[in-house]
């Protein structure tokens, strides 16, 4: 069975190298100017872009350089000017969702490699081999699709590489494509300023329509906050359910503005769906043929990228070698900072045994990031960074390359030496007993 590619996010060095550490073998950053992650980031610079390049390519793996903004006309004339020193660095591919953008990429550098973003919201087969036809050798697949989808692409396209995001945020509309923040802020999501405003604070009113049509507030107050966002299908407060009611949202900081909502049987979709995990399909997307399964979140911490890197590394390693999944991977993951996980699409129907399965491995071993270990004093303890609270008589989880292990907190000292019970926060610096080789490694605390 052919290892996929573990892709993972690089928003800054320490998250290429951490992510390198961790198992991925290929990592993907972007350009604040040309990709939809318009704040700056380590990759912003030249210097720094080359030295992510060749840090990825000493170590065995392949960098992929983001560039799938959709622009206005301004941005192409400085597109290719700006793209000719970024090109001569040599990353592996350009991850591209503008056919204009490749077609000047490709009249330009045509030995250039180029990534189709699943920004192009790729449904099918034809399009994956239309996509081939204009030079893309793959194609990142839109998340929308089932696992069935996924497998039937393979078998009409064994020609064009596939990759399918495995973990991270989810968007509310066709991957990428909401109007929402460019509605409130005049910040387009597709020129890379999302304000992510699907995750703010709205509350659900109701409403009625008079005569002439026009919807208006009935009541003085909300009914509620709205609801927990979900996917289609997913169960809904029984108050949504009313015949013929009508539904208007308003947003915390825009009190007096109202928006009307329609819901019908496949769900609503305005609000922010929960995150993406699905390490429990990697064997079946393995199984399948998929050349790539892709981690999302260039905004997060080395940490997100250490503990995902080794848990879908674990799970494409088990999955190759024929080994059964193991479940404990779950609970790893539900330590991450998440608004509630789902497996998106690539199953309509997941069995309820095998869920409850997951679900109590998961909070058997669940435990939340709390520090770094930065170095040892010159009494052969170990210097932690304080992230979040942990106490003396806490189980530990030490997070490493090397290898996890877990530890009970039998003592521990502040900075200047002296005894405390307690690490309060961010910001703090304690000392505790660990054995040799623990530098660089992340602290989690079992709960």
């Amino acid at each position: 069975m052919k290892t996929p590619e573990l892709l993972a996010p690089a928003g800054s060095l320490a998250m290429a190298r951490t992510a390198l550490d961790f198992g991925a073998t290929a990592i993907y950053a972007g350009q604040p100017r040309y990709s939809l992650r318009v704040r700056n980031n380590d990759f912003g610079t030249l210097e720094n872009l080359a030295q992510g390049i060749a840090l990825t390519h000493a170590r065995g793996g392949k960098f992929y350089l983001v560039s799938n903004i959709l622009p206005h006309n301004a941005k192409l004339k400085t597109y290719l000017d700006d793209m000719a020193p970024v090109i001569a660095l040599k990353p592996d591919a350009l991850i591209m969702a503008d056919p204009g953008l490749m077609m000047m990429i490709l009249e330009r550098w045509p030995e250039m490699t180029i990534h189709l973003s699943v920004q192009a919201n790729t449904v099918n087969h034809a399009a994956v081999k239309f996509w081939r036809s204009v030079g893309v050798s793959r194609v990142i697949l839109s998340r929308e699709l089932s696992l069935d989808e996924v497998a039937e692409i393979r078998q009409e396209c064994p020609d064009t590489e596939l990759e399918v995001f495995v973990h991270g945020a989810l968007c509310i509309a066709y991957s990428g494509r909401c109007l929402l923040s460019g509605y409130f802020n005049h910040r387009d999501p597709n020129q890379g300023s999302c304000t992510n405003s699907c995750r703010w604070d709205y509350k659900l009113h109701e409403g009625s329509e008079d005569a002439a049509g026009d919807v208006g507030l009935t009541t003085p107050r909300p009914l509620a906050v709205a609801p927990a966002p979900t996917l289609a299908g997913a169960a809904k407060p029984s108050t949504l359910r009313r015949p013929g009611a009508t539904w208007l949202l308003e947003e915390k900081e825009r009190p007096g503005e109202y928006m009307p909502i329609e819901e019908d049987e496949h769900g609503s979709y305005i609000l922010n769906s929960k995150d993406l995990r699905a390490i429990e399909y990697v064997a079946k997307l393995t199984e399948i043929g998929v050349d790539s399964l892709k981690i999302e979140g260039r905004t997060k911490s080395p940490y997100y990228v250490a503990r995902t890197c080794q848990s879908y590394r674990q799970a494409i390693d088990d999955a190759v070698a024929g080994r059964p999944f193991d479940a404990q991977l779950v609970g790893q993951l539900d330590g991450l900072a998440n608004r509630g996980y789902t497996a998106g699409f690539y199953e309509r129907h997941p069995d309820r045994e095998y869920q409850n399965y997951l679900r109590g491995s998961s909070e058997s071993s669940r435990s939340l990031y709390v520090g770094d270990v930065t170095g040892y004093d010159a009494n052969g303890l170990a210097e932690i960074a304080v992230k979040n609270h942990f106490s003396v008589g806490d189980r530990i989880e030490i997070i490493r390359p090397a290898g996890n292990f877990d530890v009970v907190i039998e003592a521990m000292k502040n900075h200047e030496g002296a005894p405390v019970t307690v690490a309060p926060g961010s910001g703090h610096r304690v000392r505790i007993a660990l054995p040799p080789g623990c530098e660089g490694a992340f602290v989690a605390r079992f709960v």
